[in-house]
């Protein structure tokens, strides 16, 4: 798939180490701080860009009605946040799709919900929360062409260019990131983490830990 760069320059993420302090401080972050190891994305600059793909998204589908096409489960927050933002005219529907398990690679694709809605002949605006690989893209847009929409486009909040293997884009991305493995916002680890309200940094003991008990069984 090609990308229309039409979009302004994704905004690399920094954040100021006392961000982190407050974040992980607060009821919502939980006491994790021994696990997360910085904020790389704090919840205002999440909240800041959203509201710009909110408006290029606009201008790109004004005067049509399109699909939201969301890919369970670590979208759900970006999702509900870019869909509060977006005066359009919209359904949406969900796909299920699972890649990832205990461990840090990424396995067999597995479907685990398919869509309801008709996309025929309509626009579909595609949303995942991050790119990194690309084998789940790569996986899902053929099944969506099938079904003969008008035309697809991909946003996503994170890209992570570093780990590409397929030759995917996004036509919307929220922010660039280095190969680091994240969590929070909606993505986890071993199901954890996914309600942290930034995008902080792992440490590396804690999937290494987990990875050596996989491996052990």
């Amino acid at each position: 798939m090609r990308a229309k760069t039409k979009n302004r320059p994704r905004p690399k993420s920094k954040a100021p180490a006392k961000s982190f302090a407050r974040a992980v401080s607060s009821r919502r972050a939980g006491d994790w701080r021994n696990e997360v190891e910085r904020v790389l994305i704090t919840e205002e600059q999440i909240e800041r860009r959203i509201k710009t793909l909110a408006r290029e998204i606009e201008r790109d589908f004004h005067g049509r009605e399109m699909v939201v096409i969301s890919l369970l489960n670590g979208t759900v927050m970006f999702l509900a946040d870019l869909m509060r933002h977006l005066n359009l005219p919209l359904r949406l529907d969900f796909m299920g799709v699972s890649s990832y398990g205990s461990g840090t690679d990424s396995g067999d694709l597995v479907f685990t919900k398919e869509l309801r809605l008709d996309v025929r002949g309509r626009d579909v605006l595609l949303i995942d929360d991050i790119l990194d690989t690309g084998k789940t893209l790569r996986h899902v847009l053929p099944k969506l062409k099938a079904l003969k929409p008008r035309r697809i486009k991909v946003c996503v909040l994170l890209d992570k260019p570093s780990r590409r293997v397929e030759k995917v884009q996004a036509d919307y991305a929220g922010f660039e990131i280095p190969d680091y493995f994240v969590v929070g916002y909606g993505l986890d680890f071993a199901e954890r983490y996914r309600n942290l309200p930034f995008v902080g940094v792992l440490h590396s003991h804690v999937y290494k830990q987990a990875c050596k008990q996989i491996c052990r069984k």
